[in-house]
């Protein structure tokens, strides 16, 4: 079991892609981790904490804050990645897309973020990440995503108001806004045409996003900030 003085980073949607990627990445830093999703297994490394739960369920939000401090003692770091992304024509969305997405993107940050920022108070300090998409910045008509940039705009948004809200209390807020990831999502059979989205000519790699917010994690005098980390999608075409 840690000690109460080494950091914790709690991780959502953190059984496999980039939320794999950062539980691996923050343990690297030297952090304990709290990792959730509803699929997640249990870990083997005793400084990894792994609570099952869909994050879009309140109850779910305080279980794994409950479970943050009585196993580790603190909250340092909280990453939203969490994420839920249906691509539809903006009239076809069904009321359970938009509950689902809604659910997760919305609901699951709301209240998880609160108890965070709770503990945070308590601590003199700590770091919010959310995970957005840079089709909030730049919409492509390749990729409808109105339910997308409803959801993750709301959070680039609440990622600057938590920012100034907290900037003389120890807390910081950024975002980090994606292009498309190579995860286990993605079928091989259609990476050339993801690949063509972006202006560098190829999708990202989860490594990427895990230096993009270990950067973050490290930079204290950045605060507020929606880092684009896209191959050049919020840039142009």
């Amino acid at each position: 079991m840690s000690t109460p003085a080494k950091k914790v980073a709690l991780i959502t949607g953190a059984s496999q892609g980039i939320g794999a990627g950062l539980v691996d990445g923050y343990r690297k830093l030297g952090y304990a981790v709290v990792a959730t999703s509803r699929g997640i297994q249990p870990a083997q490394d005793p400084d990894v904490l792994a609570v099952q739960g869909d994050i879009a369920d309140p109850a779910t939000a305080e279980r794994v804050a409950a479970a943050a401090i009585e196993r580790f003692g603190r909250i340092d770091t909280l990453v939203n990645n969490a994420g839920i992304f249906v691509s539809k024509p903006f009239h076809e969305y069904t009321q359970e897309d938009y509950d689902a997405v809604t659910g997760v993107n919305l609901s699951g940050f709301f209240r998880i973020t609160q108890l965070a920022v709770e503990q945070m108070l308590r601590q003199g300090g700590g770091h919010i990440v959310q995970i957005t998409t840079s089709l909030v910045d730049h919409a492509s008509s390749d990729v409808p995503s109105v339910l997308a940039s409803l959801t993750k705009g709301g959070l680039q948004s609440a990622t600057k108001s938590l920012a100034i809200e907290y900037a003389t209390r120890g807390i910081r807020s950024n975002a980090v806004a994606l292009g498309i990831i190579k995860t286990p999502m993605h079928p091989e059979e259609y990476h050339r045409t993801l690949d063509a989205l972006h202006p560098v000519r190829r999708m990202g790699e989860v490594q990427d996003v895990v230096d993009a917010v270990l950067y973050l994690e490290n930079a204290q005098f950045v605060t507020g900030d929606i880092m684009h980390v896209d191959g050049g999608q919020s840039a142009g075409h």
